[in-house]
């Protein structure tokens, strides 16, 4: 019986993810170089796992602070004017209604998730949040999943992971949670399990979550 959904943040509920990618894409082509969309795939949903200043030329590498500095500025300016990935909100107050319960699951910082939670108004709507802080391992570890789990007081399978990223997805899997997967720009054509449900956004609501994960809850 599905008790919880646990949703990813990046990319999943915000898409913070291709807004980054298109900002750094564009400092690589200011320099003469091509940032692959492959390469920057590694590092989606997890920490560390991508270097995207050994693409770029030495002369920039030597300025990393004062390039970052305006990088950051421009992609929390993008980021800041977003809204959530459509649909989610209507999920999210769907699910309260139904009765299932709602947590959060990311390899991201609270310093990073809480602003934006706060600026959507998703203050309180997460009944429990496990972030990188929590874990000595982020995703596709499943430590995470694990924890987010274990605050629940739910089995791993009570759980359905909705992730956008392959190394979300996997880690959810690892850890032994229903997944679908909801991919945005940047993670479309990441190689996601044929076992895991895939929709192509929230516009369905929850009653498309609920029918994406029908064959994993019949098996």
């Amino acid at each position: 019986m599905l008790r919880a959904l646990v949703f990813d943040f990046d990319g999943t509920i915000l898409d913070t993810e291709t807004l980054e990618f298109r900002r750094w894409e564009a400092l690589y082509v200011q320099h003469g170089r091509s940032l692959a969309l492959s390469d920057w795939q590694q590092g989606i949903g997890t920490w560390n796992a991508f270097d995207p200043w050994l693409g770029l030329p030495a002369e920039v590498q030597e300025r990393r602070e004062q390039v970052y500095a305006e990088l950051h500025a421009q992609i929390h300016a993008d980021i800041s004017a977003a809204d959530l990935r459509p649909g989610v909100r209507a999920v999210l107050h769907q699910a309260q209604a139904a009765g299932l319960r709602l947590a959060l699951c990311t390899s991201s910082s609270h310093t990073w998730i809480d602003p934006w939670l706060a600026q959507h108004g998703l203050e309180g709507v997460f009944e429990v949040t496990a972030t990188r802080d929590d874990v000595t391992r982020v995703k596709p570890d499943p430590e995470l999943y694990l924890l987010t789990c274990a605050r629940l007081g739910l089995a791993p399978a009570e759980c359905l992971a909705v992730e956008d990223s392959l190394n979300g997805a996997t880690a959810a899997a690892a850890a032994g949670l229903r997944v679908v997967v909801v991919p945005n720009e940047v993670t479309a054509s990441q190689p996601f399990s044929p076992l895991w449900p895939r929709l192509a956004g929230f516009e369905g609501g929850l009653e498309a979550l609920s029918a994406a994960d029908a064959p994993v809850t019949s098996s």
